[in-house]
């Protein structure tokens, strides 16, 4: 069967009794339909055990963290463990484009899985709304006679569709370009938030443009910040759901972790950690982009830390890092990576059918020679039953107490954060700035924003900024091209390469294959 025919054929259970398995009362749900809700009001008062899964670098075949984090949470649940997983919301873009579903797959899936991929309870509509809706009120503020004194406008419109044509558009008076909502600093912020008053907080925080002095305009000048919380309100709540196997989700935020931090909301994850003895979160992409701005800017900022690293691979992922041939080089990058944060790391193989018993050997050897502990993940095909031993690894790693630091610390400058970065986590010899890279450093640094947090937007497929240098590239270049100060999300995003802020769609897009059928039933998601 298909993933989508999969999901539809779960036995879920009601939502209110997905509910009271994390102790959450009735009276502080909202409920959509008797699959959905969304959590208002109420932490618990534990302090679970938060387990990170991670990846190697992307290949066009998947590595599966999101299907591994539910199979171990699944896993944990058939060990009579108390466990939420906690997760982002898939984008629309990816999903008719060239990604698909991202809600797991097989037999280690959330749902309802079609309505999660699309619209879901309408939070990733809001925040394209209240970005929007900042947007018009800059231009209106200026068609009204520009009493703010705007010159440049640097907020951008956004939209949860690729759309390669919107990256450049003509408005009256300027050029303009949208990002795709997931890259939108309302939904970085959104997701960084800790409560409705530090929401409206950060969206006042925004800049929004610079005067011809180069004074910062920011969001709240336009006294709008109110109406963007009431915007906002209603999908700052957590929405629950399930497994296929009835163990409780928590899915909230969407940021991209090749564009922005790439993390589910830190409202999200501390409900989580108040709720239940384990939390299995993930970071998107490879551990370079995805994990780095886990560590370096939501744990720095919401003040967590993970007490358990999965790092997900395949045999697929080794050989195509390899050129072809079955090499530890991409592998051995990313432990080294994940072992500069932590000491509690897992290798976790995500096998798939076909799969050389002597090639899985051989990374088990490996792993052991390196003193990292190893498991095999089934549960495409098996669920929880197939991440038991990964499970097992994990809850004898998080009895001890984890060493955690960061990478790097506030007071260093923007360009030693960036070649922080650069050096000891993607390990180019060298960065490059071009003038306008310059120019924004410099204005920043003066402005008093150098002790903000790197989040490096760069292509997934590399540890470099060239997606065509597979493995462990050494000896290299990395060019920051520009950054842009996103002062409401509390960070600054460094544009590497090539990287586009608003994706395109493929040869042959995924709305191509979705459909409904004569029942009504979404049909095409993967």
């Amino acid at each position: 069967m298909t993933d989508i025919e999969i999901a539809r054929s779960a036995l879920k259970e009601d939502i209110s009794d997905i509910a009271k398995k994390l102790s959450i009362p009735s009276s502080n749900l909202v409920c959509y339909g008797n699959d959905k809700a969304k959590v208002r009001d109420f932490y618990g008062e534990k302090q679970g055990k938060l387990i990170l899964v991670t990846a190697t670098s992307p290949t066009p075949y998947g590595e599966g963290k999101t299907t591994v984090s539910i199979g171990l949470a699944d896993a944990l649940g058939k060990l009579e463990k108390q466990v939420v997983a906690v997760l982002r919301q898939p984008s629309m873009g990816p999903v008719f484009g060239m990604k698909g579903g991202a809600t797991g797959g097989g037999y280690s899936q959330v749902v309802p899985m079609d309505e999660i991929n699309l619209h879901f309870t309408g939070d990733f509509h809001a925040i394209t709304a209240a970005n929007n809706l900042l947007s018009a009120a800059i231009d209106n503020h200026i068609e009204k006679g520009n009493a703010l004194g705007i010159d440049r406008v640097v907020f951008k419109r956004c939209l949860d569709v690729n759309d390669r044509e919107l990256r450049q558009v003509k408005l009256k008076g300027r050029d303009d370009s949208f990002v795709i909502t997931a890259a939108s600093e309302i939904m970085a912020l959104f997701c960084l938030a800790s409560s409705l008053d530090d929401l409206r907080f950060k969206l006042g925080n925004i800049v929004i443009g610079y005067t011809k002095e180069g004074k910062f305009i920011y969001a709240r000048d336009l006294n709008i910040v109110g109406s963007l919380v009431v915007l906002l309100k209603d999908a700052f709540a957590p929405n629950l759901v399930q497994t296929l196997e009835n163990t409780p989700v928590l899915i909230h935020g969407g940021p991209f972790a090749n564009i922005a931090h790439g993390c589910n909301s830190v409202v999200a994850t501390k409900l989580g950690m108040s709720l239940s003895d384990y939390v299995i979160t993930e970071a998107g992409f490879g551990a370079d982009l995805g994990a780095e701005k886990f560590f370096d800017i939501k744990c720095r900022k919401a003040e967590i830390h993970p007490d358990c690293v999965v790092l997900v691979t395949t045999l697929k992922s080794l050989y195509y890092n390899g050129e072809g041939a079955l090499s530890f080089d991409n592998l051995q990058a990313h432990i080294d990576n994940l072992l500069l944060y932590t000491n509690h790391l897992v290798v976790c193989l995500n096998q798939y059918e076909g799969d050389s018993s002597a090639d899985i050997e051989k990374v088990l050897e490996y792993c052991s020679q390196q003193g990292i502990r190893f498991a095999i993940s089934t549960a495409y095909r098996d669920g929880g039953s197939g991440a038991l031993e990964l499970a097992k690894i994990v809850i004898e790693q998080v009895k001890e107490e984890s060493q955690f630091q960061l990478l790097y610390e506030d007071s260093l400058s923007i360009p030693e954060k960036i070649e922080k970065i650069a050096k000891e986590i993607y390990h180019a010899s060298e960065v490059i700035y071009s003038d306008k890279a310059m120019e924004a450093i410099s204005l920043f640094e003066q402005e008093g924003f150098s002790h903000l947090p790197i989040c490096v937007a760069k292509t997934q497929y590399s540890l470099s900024d060239d997606p065509k240098k597979l493995g462990n590239p050494r000896d290299f270049s990395i060019t920051v091209r520009d950054l842009c100060l996103y002062n409401g999300a509390g960070f600054i995003t460094v544009l590497l390469g090539k990287i586009m802020t608003m994706p395109g769609l493929p040869s042959v897009p995924n709305y191509e294959k979705i459909d409904i059928d004569e029942d009504g039933n979404v049909t095409g998601l993967f």
